[in-house]
């Protein structure tokens, strides 16, 4: 009899879930007992955390023949529900055919998540834009070149970036250099959110820095300010201020995949199911959740797994790693990422990488910590092209963030780009 492991969702928690569940069918000759299946609209790998840059169409991984040499079955097509108790999923295929069920015996949700449109902001949804998936990135991508056909005005040359978190800032520090590039000489970028402080959620520790960069860049801020409304001419805040702009970015705030609302179990602030140490989730036998669909500790301090690339990698490796361990009857393997790191990129000015959960004191700035971020957006965070050497890489025990950004420091400090990438070949997965 076949064991059938399927994992909803192709992001970066989905593929190393599937990487790492190959990798140890494999490590105990039983590859002919098991079948693993990834369901997805596409066999994509969506480069998420780079969506604030431009080309946006081009920031793709396909993930056909790295699946096909790992032996990994694709499905395309879309989860519309998922029945615990029966052990089965419906999916609709992308092609339009009729929807089928897949049975599985064990079920890794990896389906990420979406950012929220809150309905009580009149015009949200129909006026702003935002980066939260590729189709966003490449429709706003397309309106910014369109802004210089239209003639010089107020309403053309403004942008604001509703949102002064970890996205909202790396994309208006990176939105002046993108104006400039399709012609818009002197744009005006505004950085809006309800917090009083810059970044709320990344502490005071890099705040300094940041404000010193979007500073540099010419990027106004207006903190303690709501958005009431939003409409093709404008901006309205909740305290009647009016911002004239064609262009209203939404980048406040995710939630999980809706798809956890169909498992049975609490969930966090964010949708996300409360998982034990191995990622399972308690009220759903056979069912593991990763990614941004999991509310996993991450230490023993009280601090949760972060909807993040730098999470959702090792998130992925431990549920492969458990859903396969647990029907070869092997020691599970607890999720623990106790180190945490955040590279903020900072646009034309630089970058900023602070560590620490509370905290987070700044390790590096400016070019040097450009030159890192770019790295990871550019190398680390992709998948291995060949299936041997990704399944060699997709063990869950992996080296931690901070010996990470230790030896990239140490390496590009002194400018060994080589020896950055050999850093990055050992570390990354």
């Amino acid at each position: 009899m076949t064991n059938k492991i399927v994992i909803i969702g192709a992001g970066f928690a989905g593929v190393w879930s599937a990487l790492s569940a190959r990798s140890l069918i494999e490590q105990a000759n039983k590859a002919s007992e098991f079948e693993i299946l990834v369901v997805a609209p596409e066999p994509v790998l969506v480069m998420r955390p780079r969506l604030y840059e431009s080309s946006a169409s081009s920031l793709v991984h396909n993930l056909d023949a790295l699946f096909h040499a790992a032996d990994i079955k694709f499905i395309s097509g879309t989860v519309q529900a998922i029945h615990p108790d029966a052990q089965t999923i419906d999916v609709q295929p992308t092609s339009g055919t009729a929807s089928s069920s897949i049975t599985y015996n064990r079920l890794i949700l990896a389906a990420g998540s979406s950012v929220i449109r809150p309905e009580s902001i009149t015009g949200l949804q129909q006026h702003a834009f935002d980066i939260d998936s590729l189709a966003s990135a490449i429709k706003l991508e397309a309106h910014l070149e369109s802004l210089a056909s239209h003639p010089a005005s107020t309403s053309r040359d403004t942008v604001v970036v509703c949102g002064a978190g970890f996205t909202g800032i790396e994309l208006a520090a990176e939105l002046p250099k993108r104006l400039q590039q399709h012609h818009i000489a002197n744009p005006r970028i505004i950085l809006i959110d309800t917090a009083p402080e810059l970044g709320a959620s990344l502490g005071p520790g890099p705040r300094p820095t940041i404000t010193t960069a979007l500073d540099a860049l010419g990027v106004e801020r207006k903190l303690g300010s709501g958005i009431a409304a939003i409409d093709p001419q404008g901006v309205t805040l909740t305290s009647g201020e009016r911002i004239q702009t064609n262009t209203a970015i939404w980048t406040a705030g995710v939630k999980a995949t809706r798809l956890t609302q169909q498992i049975p179990g609490p969930r966090d602030a964010f949708s996300r199911l409360h998982v034990d140490p191995y990622l399972r989730v308690p009220c759903a036998q056979g069912v593991l959740a990763s990614g941004d669909a999991a509310a996993a500790l991450a230490d023993g301090r009280g601090n949760y797994a972060l909807m993040s690339c730098q999470h959702a990698l090792q998130l992925g490796r431990v549920a492969g790693y458990n859903a396969a361990a647990e029907l070869l009857g092997q020691r599970l393997v607890e999720y623990s990422q106790p180190a945490y790191n955040c590279c903020l990129d900072l646009g034309p000015w630089g970058a900023v990488v602070a560590g620490g959960w509370d905290e987070k004191k700044v390790k590096v700035s400016g070019d040097l910590a450009k030159r890192i971020k770019i790295s990871i957006n550019r190398e680390l965070i992709y998948p291995p092209a060949g299936g041997e050497e990704a399944l060699a890489l997709a063990s869950p025990v992996q080296p931690d963030s901070d010996r990470l950004f230790e030896q990239l420091i140490g390496v590009m400090g002194v400018g060994l780009h080589l020896a950055a990438l050999e850093v990055i070949n050992e570390l990354s997965y």
